[in-house]
């Protein structure tokens, strides 16, 4: 029975893993480690609050990581903590660059001297760029980085350093690159619970003015089962590329969302986009699904349709986090809106 230590618990994707983990090995004690910032919410481990070790700790502070790997005698990192908002980090990159790149950095270390069995960081494919809206191709694992905004650059960034920390130090790590994630417990600054929450309230949706570009969703579920069976079955040192092959346009997720909630078309409006909004992503995931056998299981429209139906039976759930979203989404062509 390993000992995970879990980061970024209390998160969207970290709680939702700490979940699946206790389903699927309910004999593996787990430690939970998050700092609580605005979009860390200890209610989303409420269910197996008494099952796992909670600490509030931040991954930068050295002698906190120290201590919670070697008094909890960890084996498995499980690296989700991370700032995560593109709208924020272009108001405040430093935030980012401090959490995601020297946080994982400090991480690294503590795990190195703990001497763990794996270490698996969890990254985005936003690292890779971007591509045009009629390419052909799809980000592999073996695709260069481009990263072109600060919250991609910092996750680059923390990347570079875990596989450095694989070379010189020889920490067993493994790597996941997801794209866009949605599903219960999310904060409601994403899209998908923004539009849903704003529609539940007849408020209206903002649409970026390039309403064609596109994402490739992956249900949270289908992501937390990438990651265990990367935990299990994967090959020390590699990197999995984790995506569902389906692409949505911000303006067709508006649309999933009124059709769900049965809310008017005149609900969209159209807000500038922010600096350095990237096209589309679409990740090739061949490796995992060829190596690892995973494949997702969630079929998009109906999941999203499902989460869409979480937000409007959990009003209590996210009308407290509502106050707590620090960005106004068009801030950048109007500063005192900030303020």
């Amino acid at each position: 029975m390993p000992t995970l230590l879990v980061t970024g618990a209390a998160g969207f994707i970290g709680s939702n893993f700490v979940h699946h983990w206790r389903r699927q090995h309910p004999g593996d004690p787990i430690v939970a480690v998050d700092l609580l910032t605005y979009a860390g919410n200890r209610p989303n481990l409420a269910d197996v609050e008494d099952e796992i070790t909670f600490l509030t700790a931040d991954i930068g502070d050295a002698e906190a990581m120290r201590s919670a790997l070697e008094d909890h005698q960890v084996d498995i990192v499980v690296n989700f903590a991370a700032e995560s908002h593109n709208s924020l980090a272009i108001l405040d990159p430093g935030r980012f660059m401090r959490t995601n790149a020297l946080g994982t950095q400090v991480l690294c270390d503590a795990a190195r001297l703990a001497g763990v069995d794996r270490f698996h960081h969890v990254s985005t494919c936003e690292v890779y760029g971007d591509l045009a809206l009629d390419d052909p191709g799809a980000f592999s694992e073996e695709s260069p980085y481009r990263p072109r905004t600060p919250y991609n650059a910092s996750k680059a960034a923390a990347d570079h350093i875990v596989r450095a920390y694989a070379e010189t130090f020889e920490l067993p790590i493994t790597i996941t690159n997801c794209s866009n994630n949605y599903g219960p417990f999310q904060f409601p600054e994403k899209v998908i619970p923004l539009f849903a929450t704003r529609a539940i309230n007849d408020e209206s949706l903002p649409l970026y003015e390039s309403t064609a570009n596109q994402r490739e969703w992956l249900h949270v579920m289908d992501h937390c089962r990438a990651i265990e069976r990367v935990l299990e079955s994967g090959r020390v040192g590699e990197t999995y590329n984790v995506g569902s092959g389906v692409e949505a346009s911000i303006a067709e997720i508006a649309d999933l969302v009124l059709d769900a909630l049965g809310k008017p078309q005149s609900l969209k409006t159209i807000v500038p986009d922010r600096p350095g909004h990237d096209r589309r992503y679409l990740l090739d995931s061949s490796k995992i699904r060829l190596e690892l056998g995973w494949k997702p299981e969630i079929e998009f429209d109906a999941g999203v349709r499902e989460t869409v139906e979480w937000y409007a039976a959990n009003p209590e759930w996210w009308q407290l986090l509502l106050d707590r979203a620090p960005v106004v989404e068009d801030a950048w062509t109007n500063p005192a809106k900030q303020s």
